[in-house]
């Protein structure tokens, strides 16, 4: 698999801690927990095993996923499920997607009871 050229994960530990200490203020102990689990996902920090060819003998080291929800490396195959799974449900007709604003009086009883109203 080629790599990108830059990963969310390489951001995170450029501008990190300037954008902790910036935004201390708001940021809870989750927030923390997910910017170090992307920063260590697949690096040695999280482990590792070695896989090998039985063939050629050739070796490649693969290191363990942080499995965080908020990880992009980790979701992006959950992501691409959930839209595989999502594709198979359509029907083959057109469809049109369309948004509207409901008044605020209905928008508030709406939000009350989300599962009913939508």
């Amino acid at each position: 698999m080629i790599r990108p050229p830059l990963e969310v994960a390489d951001i995170v530990r450029i501008y990190g801690t300037a954008f902790v200490k910036q935004h201390a203020r708001w940021l809870t102990a989750l927030h923390l927990k997910v910017l170090r689990a992307i920063v260590a996902c697949r690096t040695a920090a999280l482990g590792g095993h070695v896989e090998q060819c039985d063939s050629c003998g050739q070796r490649a080291i693969s290191y363990n996923s942080c499995l965080n929800r908020h990880c992009p490396k980790c979701q992006s195959l959950a992501r691409a499920q959930w839209l595989q799974d999502r594709q198979a449900e359509l029907l083959n007709t057109e469809y049109f997607h369309v948004v509207f604003t409901l008044p605020e009086l209905i928008a508030t009883i709406a939000y009350q009871n989300k599962k009913e109203l939508y």
